[in-house]
């Protein structure tokens, strides 16, 4: 690696470092909490755990035509 190229990426990665550095970081037992908070509002409507009706579900089996 030539010099000019190695000081090239030496400030690119200080400038990610810098970026890295100026963010708002959260405690991971306040992300966690607010996770389970958010899980837990939304879990009547997450079709995972509630399950699709067959009515509405797009991706139910086609019925198969009879008279074939």
């Amino acid at each position: 690696m030539s010099g000019s190229s190695s000081v090239a990426a030496m400030k690119k990665v200080v400038q990610q470092l810098r970026l890295e550095a100026g963010l708002n970081r959260v405690k991971v037992s306040q992300a966690a909490a607010d996770l389970k908070q958010f899980c837990l509002q939304n879990a009547q409507h997450d079709p995972l755990l509630t399950g699709v009706s067959s009515s509405t579900n797009p991706f139910r089996p086609q019925k198969v035509c009879s008279f074939l």
